[in-house]
């Protein structure tokens, strides 16, 4: 026993010497891979040339590619990626990583910035840009998988990698399994990925053990009302005043009712109301997101917002035909994402040896929200999702000075630090599946 044991640290010490010995430098061509795949972001739904590259690359790295993998709802096919390397026997571990980009026009002012312009479902011109570093995301998976194909020798099971779409909608999970992904592929032993952010500098990770992020739950509001000519509002019965007055009041949800030590947010992201200036509409639409961490506060806010709707309607006199509607949009809503506390012990071993135990950091639960708790099925598999820094170290240091941090994701100035980013990404990443997979 005692040589086992012997053996097994002697392992693990080179393995780790051998991740440290990786990560200084980074393939140039994997940080064109990034680069570009920033400069041409594809939003939800729509991650056609994202996908056709990242199965690309995986095939070129050895890796059994099955590409258009995933059902919506409406029958429409899904973008989703699974790429399979065996390599004898062993647990399965699933290797995500999302790939969609926001509905934001870029101003980070970077040379390889985004500039591309569409037209979203409500037909207005939008920029898109990777705002939420998926790029960062996807790249790490190519350089993990390259990372893992070269290193055969040193772990044994089956690798799945899964290239996600439509995080940012979070329904993509549910369309891959929707789409039979564990009967076609198998189903996995273990569940990881990673998020870059902007509270590490890059060359850090940060864990968090147990609830680490909020559950969301999308919902659709319509505002009803009388239309008419903008200067006879007595004539009618105008939606506009009546969404602002809603807006305003659902606040008070939050801050009078819900438990002051059960964190929850209301927010309505998403306006859509009248034609032109002198015309009162028929009707005012607001899109929310809501976040919670218990089952009680998500439905105290749906009942809420659902209360205050009917009172809405009844304060203007409105006919019944015109009450306000709630509506809660199930695929577009995802559970509180938990990390499996005994996965994430053995995370953090692997992470400490391949970055130094100053590297590895223990960070907060947000009220941000994620759909790859999905994949682990109401945690009946392991789910382990870390943080990846993301920052120019000069700059982090400076905003912290400042009490500040630096543009954080969803914003037009999220500004990851390539080279490191990725260095990090992929030495971590690699690092953690090797382990997993002993």
């Amino acid at each position: 026993m005692r040589v086992t044991r012997l053996s097994l640290l002697f392992g693990s010490a080179l393995l780790a010497t051998a991740i440290r010995a990786q990560s200084p430098s980074l393939s140039p061509d994997l940080l064109d891979f990034y680069k570009n795949l920033h400069a041409h972001p594809e939003l939800s739904h729509f991650e056609e040339h994202t996908s056709a590259m990242l199965a690309s690359e995986l095939r070129k790295a050895g890796y059994t590619v099955t590409d258009h993998v995933g059902k919506y709802p409406d029958g429409s096919q899904a973008y989703g990626v699974v790429a399979i390397l065996k390599n004898g026997p062993g647990p399965t571990l699933l290797v995500r990583a999302d790939m969609d980009a926001l509905p934001i026009v870029e101003e980070t002012g970077v040379p390889y910035a985004s500039h591309v312009l569409v037209q979203n479902k409500s037909g207005q011109e939008v920029g898109v840009m990777h705002a939420c570093g998926h790029d960062v995301h996807t790249t790490v998976l190519i350089g993990t998988a390259r990372a893992m194909a070269a290193s055969k020798d040193r772990w044994h099971g089956t690798l799945m990698l899964v290239g996600q779409p439509s995080e940012e909608t979070i329904d993509g999970a549910k369309a891959m399994l929707a789409d039979h992904l564990y009967e076609r592929f198998g189903k996995p032993d273990l569940v990881i990925g990673l998020h870059d952010t902007n509270e590490l500098p890059a060359g850090q990770v940060g864990l968090i053990p147990g609830d680490a992020q909020a559950s969301s739950t999308s919902i659709d509001v319509v505002i009803r009302g009388i239309g008419g000519h903008g200067s006879a509002p007595q004539v009618g019965r105008d939606p506009v005043t009546l969404a602002a007055l809603y807006i305003t009041q659902i606040q008070t949800i939050v801050s009078r009712e819900e438990d002051p030590q059960d964190p929850t947010v209301i927010t309505v992201g998403d306006i859509h109301g009248g034609t032109k200036r002198n015309i009162i509409p028929d009707e005012v639409k607001l899109e929310l997101t809501t976040r919670s961490f218990t089952a009680t506060s998500r439905q105290r806010v749906i009942d809420g917002l659902k209360r205050m709707a009917a009172g809405i309607t009844t304060s203007a006199g409105l006919p019944p035909e015109k009450a306000a509607t709630v509506t809660v949009l199930d695929n577009e809503s995802t559970p509180v994402e938990h990390n499996d506390p005994a996965l994430t012990a053995r995370e953090r071993a692997a992470l400490e040896k391949a970055l130094g135990t100053e590297n590895v950091i223990t960070l907060h639960p947000v009220m941000g929200s994620e759909d790859v708790g999905i994949f682990g099925l109401d945690d009946k598999i392991p789910v382990g999702y870390f943080r990846l820094g993301a920052m120019y170290p000069d700059r982090f240091a400076a905003a912290k000075a400042a009490g500040k941090l630096p543009p954080g994701p969803h914003t037009s100035k999220f500004e990851p630090d390539p080279e490191p980013t990725l260095r990090t990404g992929v030495a971590a990443m690699t690092a953690v599946a090797t382990a997993l997979l002993q």
